[in-house]
């Protein structure tokens, strides 16, 4: 019974220290973040966006601010460590904006790889990545599947959440346009809940965000197609944003993260599969068929 009590007030303290962990990985000292690393499994977030405009009235960060604002949410509910703000994505198709940074196809690339060996030497060995920008989209899976190109001690994931029928009846029922996908009416929302004071939404209307359709091509796909379609950088109607669509929206996207958060946590599969990849691309005339 003596041992039982002992037991019970150890996992309570525990409990209550894990608690005054922060998720954020910059908000961490040095010790807690070794007790961080052993809480989370060793599993890290790498939110990621870019710097890249918003329509005429959402900050530049915009992507920045709600991939990490979902991350930090998902890490709340399952606990794991969140990257710092990372901005450093493929954003080539709004370098005729102002403010917005567009790092070389090199820099992107190595950027990343440098960061998830360094989160790795951190002992770190499960890293998701959260994209919270559409043009990162074909960047991020094409690096997840270089991660093969040659051995490695830890794994990548790209968060890929998948779409929920009820949940989208929802936010179709409360958004007022039924166009957009930048800057829009959900998006602005999710900012409004984020951050509301870096929206102004009163300049909502002052630019277009209708699709221009300049470009017919069947069966090809060319760079320049977004440009073609929303020169403004400006997709949908914004001006019926509000808070609470916002907030339905985030939490939707950080309980599927917070799912796969523990998924990976407990997946022992991955890893052990990539280093018998590994091992039997060394010599692929001795891979013997499974």
């Amino acid at each position: 019974m003596k041992q039982l009590f002992i037991l019970s007030f150890i996992l309570l303290s525990f409990s209550a220290y894990s608690q005054k962990l922060s998720v954020a990985w910059e908000e961490l000292t040095a010790p807690d973040f070794v007790s961080a690393v052993k809480l989370s499994g060793g599993v890290c977030v790498i939110p990621i966006g870019v710097i890249e405009k918003h329509g005429p009235h959402l900050p530049l960060g915009t992507d920045v601010y709600t991939a990490r604002e979902i991350s930090r949410r998902a890490a709340e509910k399952e606990y794991c460590i969140v990257f710092p703000y990372y901005f450093t994505g493929q954003i080539f198709e709004a370098k005729q904006q102002p403010g917005t940074i567009a790092y070389s196809n090199e820099m992107i690339y190595k950027f990343l790889e440098e960061t998830c060996e360094e989160i790795s030497r951190n002992g770190i060995k499960k890293i998701i990545l959260m994209n919270g920008h559409g043009g990162n989209t074909y960047f991020l899976q094409y690096f997840c599947q270089s991660q093969l190109a040659k051995p490695k001690d830890y794994a990548v994931f790209l968060f890929t959440p998948s779409t929920d029928a009820e949940m989208q009846a929802k936010i179709s029922s409360m958004r007022k346009s039924a166009t957009g996908g930048h800057a829009d009416e959900v998006e602005t929302s999710s900012m409004l809940a984020v951050n509301p004071d870096l929206v102004k939404l009163n300049r909502a209307t002052s630019e277009s965000g209708a699709d221009m359709n300049r470009l017919q091509l069947n069966n090809a796909f060319t760079g320049i197609w977004w440009y073609a379609k929303y020169p403004n950088h400006y997709a949908g109607d914004a001006k019926d944003a509000n808070a609470a669509l916002g907030e339905i929206s985030l939490e939707y996207r950080a309980k599927q993260l917070a799912e796969v958060i523990k998924a990976i946590k407990a997946d022992n599969a991955t890893l052990r599969l990539q280093n018998e990849f590994f091992k039997e691309s060394l010599s692929p005339i001795e891979t013997k068929e499974k």
